[in-house]
């Protein structure tokens, strides 16, 4: 058994958040597990409650389509969300679930080791973007310990908003360049009195 197979099966027994007790399955994500590139989104909506994958709705069909825009498929990518189970009626997460489920995603990205962690959603996007605006952020990206860390909005904002799909097109446009020019792109690293400060962000 996978090392991510072992960690799926503790993510299902998981009860530290009430909302367990409701889910239909648990959602801990799926794709290579030596993937390169890892998207992080909110939580699970109904269909992937129903089927224990990620995207899976409408949003995950055109998260697909824009994979397929930069010639990738989910399976080469590893796809996940920072709460891995369905909040009732689909609300935002509570910040206590995302704090039962950060150990969850922490190991995920050890065992997946990615070159580039991409968030879909103001909820990822917060873990690696402190204090800043989604309208600002999208399509900028910080290097960190040899990781990139890119934000987009998340792809059901199309859904309700469909001003903000050519934004999220020509977000995900920028991936591969992102990845190709990785070794080119100069590592920030804050002095001591800045290290409490966001790393400086660069564009594409």
């Amino acid at each position: 058994m996978s090392a991510l197979s072992e960690l799926n099966q503790e993510i299902a027994l998981c009860r530290k958040c009430d909302i367990a007790r409701l889910r239909t399955k648990v959602v801990p994500g799926e794709g290579a597990e030596n993937a390169t590139v890892m998207f992080i989104g909110e939580a699970p909506g109904w269909h992937e409650d129903q089927q224990g994958r990620p995207f899976v709705g409408q949003a995950g069909q055109f998260l697909d389509r824009l994979l397929a825009s930069i010639n990738l498929k989910r399976e080469q990518v590893f796809i996940t969300n920072v709460i891995k189970t369905r909040p009732p009626d689909n609300r935002d997460p509570l910040p206590t679930e995302i704090q039962n489920c950060h150990p969850w995603l922490d190991r995920q990205i050890e065992i997946i080791k990615p070159k580039m962690i991409v968030t879909l959603g103001r909820y990822s996007m917060a873990r690696y973007f402190p204090g800043k605006s989604i309208s600002k952020v999208h399509g900028t990206a910080v290097k960190k310990d040899g990781v990139i860390y890119f934000a987009m909005y998340h792809p059901a904002a199309a859904l309700h908003q469909q001003s903000l799909r050519k934004d999220i097109e020509a977000d995900m446009l920028k991936i591969p360049k992102l990845l190709a020019e990785a070794v080119n792109v100069e590592e920030v690293k804050p002095s001591s009195e800045e290290s409490g400060k966001q790393l400086n962000m660069f564009e594409v």
